[in-house]
């Protein structure tokens, strides 16, 4: 199947990637941005991708983002950033502005990459299935993928694992370091989101998506290690040290933002695994383990290859 499709938050890590990716699958691709003017934005409309700019919180400026559009696809979330208010609220008001936008501009299906694990557990897990629920109630018919640790040079995940590794001689061990995670590279994810309209049996359900591996957070920094070739980094165990107190310290030792952290290590303070695979068997991926994915982020981040050019 190909068509028009929309491209919420088409800037941003996953966003930008799957714009190119439904480009080279046949599709006919238009990015949304909140700003035209910004220098992500100028790129991909120097590269050939027509946007739209428009502002979820701004239902007025949603208007015609739409229009001949066959699926949207919803990947905006606040992620920590910006603004002092009620962050659950912003994001409800958000979905539902984009919903009734792709309702009333005839929009056959709407996909939404959302998070995997037990939302009861987590504020901003809790707010990502609320945007999911959100969706479905206001909008066209909804394929609500949940993912965890989404793998991939620039992401905040694998960010924050590689600073935390390259950085720190040593790291402090909070219990929730022994969680049970299930991640997934950037190219599987982006397979399961290109193939989603294709697949009408996908419609109105959930996604539970992920790689082969089951890790704890501390078995990641373990193998992030191993690809840099560096040595393994002795853990301290600090059982009681507090999600938000570990995004603190995460903000302070790396460039990742604590608000960004915060989601993060909240999102990883319980087990983010798969519960149910049968929709994820309804699509023709076969996902990659931990260590390629790694390895692929590695080869491809801008950060690492620039240090390499400036070596002696």
């Amino acid at each position: 199947m190909t068509g028009r499709a929309l491209v919420t938050g088409a800037t941003g890590f996953v966003g930008r990637r799957l714009a190119a990716a439904l480009a080279q699958a046949g599709w006919d691709v238009r990015g949304m941005v909140r700003d035209r003017a910004s220098a992500r934005a100028r790129e991909l409309e120097q590269g050939g991708l027509a946007l739209h700019e428009g502002d979820v919180l701004r239902p007025a400026s949603l208007r015609g983002a739409g229009r001949g559009v066959d699926v949207a696809y919803y990947l905006i979330h606040s992620m920590g950033r910006g603004g002092s208010g009620d962050f659950v609220a912003r994001e409800r008001a958000a979905a539902a502005s984009f919903a009734q936008m792709a309702r009333s501009e005839g929009i056959a299906r709407v996909v939404y990459l959302g998070g995997l694990g037990d939302s009861r557990r987590s504020k901003h897990l809790r707010s990502r299935h609320e945007t999911a629920l959100g969706l479905a109630r206001h909008g066209p018919p909804l394929t609500y993928l949940r993912a965890g640790m989404v793998v991939g040079a620039q992401s905040e995940s694998y960010r924050t694992l590689r600073y935390l590794v390259q950085r720190l001689p040593a790291m402090i061990a909070p219990a929730w370091l022994k969680n049970a995670t299930q991640p997934i590279a950037i190219d599987d994810t982006l397979s399961y989101l290109v193939q989603a309209p294709s697949i009408a049996a996908s419609t109105g359900k959930e996604i539970q998506i992920s790689g082969p591996d089951v890790l704890s957070y501390g078995e990641m920094l373990d193998r992030m290690a191993a690809v840099l070739d560096l040595r393994r980094r002795p853990r301290v165990p600090v059982p009681f040290i507090t999600p938000w107190l570990s995004s603190l310290w995460i903000g302070l030792v790396t460039p990742v933002d604590a608000g960004v952290a915060r989601p993060l290590v909240e999102g990883l303070a319980a087990p983010t695994v798969v519960t149910d695979s049968s929709g994820a068997e309804l699509f023709d991926v076969a996902p990659i383990g931990f260590d390629e994915a790694l390895r692929r982020a590695v080869a491809e981040d801008p950060e690492l290859r620039q240090r390499q050019r400036v070596a002696p």
